[in-house]
């Protein structure tokens, strides 16, 4: 952010940026177009004044150079080239050997991310940790240049909701130079962050691991070796994983371009068939090799320099993710046995036979045609019979079975290897495609990765590299439309008086390729529709008839060969013709197809169907259905894909041809800076304005800065007219002058590189102005936020004190009622109380009187006779034993006192008679009913008879285990003097 604030002049002078290719200052279009015709004596001086200054400008701009390389040693320091300068292709080519030399293979070129194919493992650099801290940086663009960083920012602006949603990932780049391991990463990376929620965390974890799993069965059958790379795509593919609205991977989908079939049955000197014959041949086991018809020493035609291992021929690990993907045991079974009969298949020769004849087979040939028929479950006869005998057909008639010729044979043959693996290769995509698809109501927007084959130039090329080529032409006009032009055209419609860089556009050589009715693949398909036999010397005559005013066609006049030379935006490449119309006919023979349907292999059953056989010979009576109008269909629907999202593009470069680790060869380099446009990417971006906002979301993102909002009659508009919008211009300015009045670094008026301009409509910013834009806005609504913080706090410590008071007096109020009602109970209980005791104490005064009216009768008794004999009835209702007296004594009527006073030592025996004084003795005392020995000492009997209200001259001692009263003393024994509890109300002073 150092030095990055500059002095904001809003003036009518438009900003000029400096074209530093050639340190001239060109003028728009318009304004060359405009004028009249100077003079031929003025055109020559201007002419030598021109050329005099740009030897000048030359000059210094080697000068400049020089400077700028003589500290070679920092030249790995800049992660962005454009922060070179000057920018020419020996700067930004400089800078990228000493980032390479220095084991840094990513740098930013602007909009564009610039990869190095480092040609050897490097586990750290794609490591979950490293996933995790890009992922979780507030600002990934502060740390190193990464893919991930890409990535990060296509998924925030998926999270952000920023117009277009959709994202579009764009990986080119030559064949090798790394697109299928920087897809591989990003596939990586998606599947990683995606899953980081814990919502529906089996669900994503089984989309994650399919969609990870879908690489290696793609690449093992549709993947390569090339001379240019081992693992070469050959069909490219879109990749799109499916978001909701959590940003969760929910599904994913692949879509196919253009599988390069020819390779099961042709492969160039020193390349090799699909990855996955090799795996077979090479990982197979003993059981395999049985069931696959494939022993140890037997050798396939079609499988060139098997001896070369590479680290794709790994058959264990695409077999578990089949099973991942959900193809069970069977399937797989089937489509092992249906690839094995492809190689049988391919060993199978012809040999010379009469016109009349069909032709015949050798031994060993007969031995490899039914293992063939035994693999595909055919009759071995209708198969050699399908691939010797053609049947001609006049309307719905056969007319007649003719041979074919040996090389007719090997064609028919090799169509249906063809046909064969094309069908299995789309009934894989579609599978693995059901076994990850999402719905469309469960996701709502989407990431899309692109990677398709890249820019090839063989020694022989044909039709494929012609599709190929054409696909990757297609993708620089979108990166060109999309970034070079359609910017610079917006910076003079806007008002900028923009000095044009130059770039290569490429729309000159796609109209030589798919112009109609003039283009190459116009009349390729013309030809191919005519009912004749193809002649590529009349097919080459016509191109040079139709095409030779292009100068993007040529033709090499020594060469014998019909061919043509297309000048592509990489290179120059060479066409043969021969065989090319062929190719683009693409023709299955019906009877093939008929074979094929009767074949007792489900899975051939299920990739023939009638109704397209059907379908296919209709199509064939009416109308051709080429493979180049295929591939211009399918490319034309992806374009419109593209062109609806937001891309982010990925060039990756080949630093040496031999893929040689670490080994940077400067013309391989230079080549491919030159061909991808990445100067002129540098250029652009370095001298303009990447970031253009229009007025109204300029205001209603940014116009709180200074209070302002946009006005209602824009808002309901939706944004309002061009005229509405330009009105808005001055209320914007000031918004930037009050973010620039706040910065602190100082400025500098003679600097041209402005951070930002107005137009007529828009706001034109570069990355840096944008960064202090969103910081004032951080800073600003930090402040509201701390306002509104303030005041909510306030408000909920207003309601808590309001809370905190209305509770204490819901709490009062509750405990003055608790108390009441608690005081009432006690009133209550306390008149209970007294109302017993009042009852109690009458009952106990007359009890004492009466005791004391018999205790004088018994006492004149016994001093007038003796004791009478025992009578019968008194022991039935009570006695007492007394220790003096042998026979019990009978009680009845005695007083309570004089009867426990009686003797030193009392024995009590209570039996269930004597109601009266067992009752009276019961409720007083209240003695469990046990027995026991009770001693009671006194001297009251010794002194006279004394009533049981009279206070006691002695000590009263009870020895129980617990007190036999209620409120009884628990201890009597340890206070001698005295007696406590209801001891004291019956011995109570009278």
């Amino acid at each position: 952010m150092a030095n990055v604030k500059q002095k904001l002049l809003f003036r009518n002078k438009p900003a000029v940026s400096a074209d530093r290719v050639d340190g001239t200052v060109a003028r728009s279009m318009n304004f060359e177009k405009a004028g009249r015709a100077p003079r031929h004596g003025k055109v020559n001086g201007e002419k030598e004044q021109v050329r005099s200054r740009r030897m000048s400008l030359n000059d210094s701009l080697e000068g400049d150079v020089r400077d700028f390389l003589v500290n070679e040693a920092e030249l790995h320091t800049y992660d962005d080239l454009t922060k070179v300068n000057p920018v020419t292709p020996t700067t930004v080519l400089k800078c990228l050997q000493a980032r390479y030399s220095a084991r840094v293979f990513y740098t930013h070129a602007g909009c564009t991310l610039v990869a190095l194919n480092p040609f050897q493992p490097i586990p750290h650099l794609y490591s979950l940790d490293v996933m995790r801290e890009y992922h979780s940086a507030p600002q990934p663009q502060d740390f190193k240049p990464h893919i991930f960083i890409v990535a990060e920012e296509a998924y925030r602006n998926v999270q952000g909701q920023v117009e277009p949603v959709d994202q579009s990932l764009v990986v080119s780049g030559e064949s090798g130079a790394g697109k299928t391991w920087t897809s591989r990463c990003l596939m990586k990376y998606y599947a990683t962050v995606a899953a980081s929620s814990h919502k529906c965390q089996d669900t994503v974890e089984r989309i994650e691991r399919r969609v990870l799993d879908s690489n290696p069965v793609m690449e093992a059958f549709g993947n390569a070796c090339t001379l240019r790379n081992n693992n070469s795509s050959r069909f490219g593919k879109y990749i799109q994983l499916q978001l909701n609205s959590s940003q969760l991977l929910v599904g994913a989908s692949v879509q196919t371009y253009l599988l390069e079939k020819t390779r099961v049955a042709f492969q160039a000197p020193n390349e090799r068939n699909f990855h996955i014959f090799y795996q077979m041949m090479k990982g197979a086991t003993e059981k395999q090799r049985q069931e696959w018809e494939m022993p140890y020493n037997q050798k396939f035609s079609w499988l060139p320099n098997a001896d070369k291992t590479l680290e794709e021929d790994r058959l264990q690990e695409t077999a578990e993710a089949m099973i991942s993907l959900g193809i069970d045991t069977d399937k797989r079974t089937q489509i092992f046995r249906v690839l094995a009969s492809i190689l049988q298949l391919g060993n199978v020769n012809f040999s010379l036979a009469s016109e009349s004849q069909p032709c015949d087979l050798d031994e060993e040939s007969k031995g490899f045609l039914y293992k063939t028929a035994t693999l595909l479950q055919v009759p071995v006869d209708e198969l050699q019979d399908c691939l010797t005998v053609r049947t001609l057909r006049a309307g719905k008639q056969n007319v007649l079975l003719k041979p074919c010729s040996q090389s007719e044979c090997v064609i028919r043959r090799d169509c249906l290897a063809k046909v064969i693996y094309a069908q299995l290769f789309e009934w894989l995509v579609t599978f693995i495609n059901n076994s990850m698809c999402s719905d469309n109501s469960k996701w709502c927007n989407f990431i899309g990765l692109l990677d398709v084959y890249g820019f090839e130039c063989f020694l022989l090329n044909n039709l494929e590299q012609l599709c190929i080529n054409y696909a990757n032409e297609k993708l620089q006009q979108h990166f060109v439309a999309h970034y070079l032009k359609a910017q610079q055209e917006e910076y003079v419609a806007e008002g900028l008086e923009w000095s044009f860089v130059r770039y290569q556009d490429n729309q000159s050589c796609l109209d030589l390729i798919e112009g109609s009715p003039t283009g190459i693949l116009s009349l390729l398909n013309e030809e191919c529709r005519l009912n004749r036999a193809s002649d590529a010397k009349q097919f080459r005559v016509r191109l040079e008839k139709e095409l030779s005013g292009n100068t993007r066609m040529s033709w090499d006049k020594f060469s014998k060969q019909p061919h043509f030379i297309v000048a592509h935006y990489a290179g120059r490449v060479s066409y043969q013709i021969e065989g090319m119309m062929e190719k683009n006919k693409d023709p299955v023979p019906p009877e093939l197809l008929s074979l094929l349907q009767k074949s007792k292999n489900p899975l051939l059953q299920s990739l023939f169907a009638a109704s397209d056989a059907e379908g296919n010979g209709s199509r064939a009576q009416s109308k051709v259905v080429t493979v180049v109008s295929k591939f211009k269909n399918s490319l034309e629907s992806l374009m419109k894909i593209l062109h609806g999202t937001t891309p982010h593009y990925t060039r990756c470069i080949k630093p040496n041809p031999d893929c040689r680790p670490l080994t940077f060869k400067k013309e391989e380099v230079i080549t491919q800076l030159e061909a991808c446009g990445i100067v002129e990417t540098i250029h652009i971006s370095a001298a303009g304005f990447p970031i253009r906002v229009p007025y109204a979301s300029f205001l209603q993102r940014y116009g709180l800065i200074t209070k302002t909002s946009l006005p209602a009659q824009i808002n309901n508009k939706d944004g309002g007219e061009s005229g509405e919008e330009a009105s808005l211009g001055p209320v914007v300015q000031d918004i930037l002058n009050a973010v620039l009045k706040t910065s602190d670094s100082s400025t500098n008026p003679n600097n041209n590189n402005l951070m930002v301009h107005c137009g007529k409509t828009k706001v034109f910013l570069t990355h840096g102005m944008l960064e202090l834009l969103e910081e004032q806005r951080d800073r600003v609504r930090s402040q509201k936020a701390f306002c509104i913080q303030c005041c909510w706090r306030r408000y909920q410590r207003r309601q808590r004190a309001i809370r905190t008071q209305s509770a204490t007096l819901i709490q009062a109020v509750v405990r003055a009622w608790l108390v009441r009602r608690e005081v009432r109970r006690w009133h209550k209980a306390a008149s209970v109380i007294q109302a017993r005791w009042r009852s109690w104490r009458a009952q106990m005064d007359a009890l004492a009187e009466a005791e004391l009216d018999n205790a004088e009768d018994l006492l004149e008794e016994e001093e007038s006779c003796s004791l009478p004999a025992l009578d019968p009835l008194l022991k039935e209702r009570g006695s007492v034993q007394l220790s003096s007296i042998p026979e019990p004594v009978a009680v009845h009527g005695w007083p309570l006192g004089l009867a426990m006073a009686s003797a030193p030592n009392i024995t009590v025996a209570l039996t269930a008679t004597g109601f009266q004084k067992v009752m009276s003795l019961m409720a007083t005392l209240k003695i469990p009913f046990r027995h026991g020995e009770y001693k009671v000492e006194t001297n009251q009997f010794d002194q006279g008879v004394a009533s049981i209200r009279a206070q006691p001259r002695g000590s009263v001692k009870l020895h129980l285990r617990r007190s036999p009263l209620r409120y009884a003393d628990m201890h009597p024994g340890q206070n001698a003097d005295g007696v406590t509890g209801f001891n004291q109300i019956l011995l109570e002073k009278t």
